[in-house]
């Protein structure tokens, strides 16, 4: 049995990928800081905090996991780019590399970010695509990506580093855009959003956490984009969405400024997730729009029950 230990298992992408790694194979043990706790038969819980070096250490010697998938950082929409706790979490995932290998680990998932290119680019492809990250959160992940890489080749490690790009679905924080959009007109209230002009490349949480655990299962090792490789426009999102939910005239466009420093576009190149990792997506735009507007809608009418 490969033990398994995943962080972040109750954050927005960890909680979508215990599911399906519970069922893949593993023995799981999920961390999290606090009791809280997602239900899924098999999971063994541990409530820790990682960036407690010495608690992590015990952790690892404990377990000693075979396999460790690593989603947990700081995340607070609006905050995660310029804070400072990006230091902490660059270190304390430096120590827990360090302390999984020590302890006989085979092989690390990283979970990554789009944040780590050089944006000016716009199409982003994992060896032609400069790394030129202009926020300290890019620029801590990319780091860790670098000390990794060089770590796991130094002491012959099997690792791999899943780079995230734009990720929508259940239960996602409302302060993001198609969550924000959602939860909006489903209330009937206007939504305030830019031109729409922006074009990105988005894909369900479930879907980000089924390319993990394919990644996870996979021999490919070093960066891999975890996208749709689709392009798409901000404002085909909000539009569907407001279609959907009968709502297009409550879109206020224009009533956000696009921010100068604004990439217009930030494209994946997923060829290497498509043919090497062997994976591909189960919901195009549509289908997983509609099912997290769905998901909305049943959460909203519980909380006002």
């Amino acid at each position: 049995m490969k033990r398994l230990l995943l962080t972040g298992a109750t954050g927005f992408i960890g909680g979508h990928a215990l599911h399906v790694l519970a069922t893949g194979g593993y023995e799981v043990y999920a961390v999290s800081p606090t009791r809280q706790q997602i239900e899924c038969p098999g999971v063994n819980w541990i409530q820790t905090d990682l960036l407690d070096e010495v608690l992590v250490r015990e952790l690892i010697c404990r377990v000693k996991p075979t396999h460790l998938l690593h989603f947990a950082w700081y995340s607070s929409p609006g905050k995660y780019w310029t804070s400072l706790e990006n230091l902490s979490w660059l270190q304390a995932s430096i120590e827990l590399l360090r302390s999984f290998a020590e302890y006989g680990g085979q092989r690390a998932v990283f979970a990554g970010s789009c944040a780590e290119y050089d944006w000016n680019y716009g199409y982003c492809s994992e060896f032609r695509t400069p790394l030129q990250p202009s926020t300290l959160y890019g620029t801590c992940k990319h780091t860790l990506q670098q000390v990794a890489d060089a770590f796991c080749k130094q002491e012959r490690l099997n690792y791999a580093w899943g780079r995230i790009f734009f990720v929508y679905g259940p239960n996602e924080d409302p302060n993001r855009l198609v969550s924000g959009a959602i939860t909006t007109l489903i209330k009937g209230e206007s939504f305030n959003c830019s031109h729409g002009t922006q074009i990105r490349d988005f894909l369900h949480v479930t879907d980000i956490a089924g390319a993990f655990a394919a990644l996870l299962d996979s021999k490919v090792q070093g960066p891999v984009n975890i996208a749709s490789g689709i392009p798409v426009t901000i404002r085909e999102v909000v539009s569907t969405i407001g279609r959907k939910l009968n709502g297009e005239n409550l879109i206020r466009w224009g009533a956000l400024p696009i921010p100068p420093d604004e990439p217009p576009l930030v494209l994946a190149d997923a060829r290497r997730l498509r043919d090497e990792v062997q994976w591909e997506p189960t919901y195009d735009l549509d289908a997983g729009l509609e099912q997290t507007i769905a998901w909305w809608k049943k959460r909203i009418s519980k909380a006002d029950e």
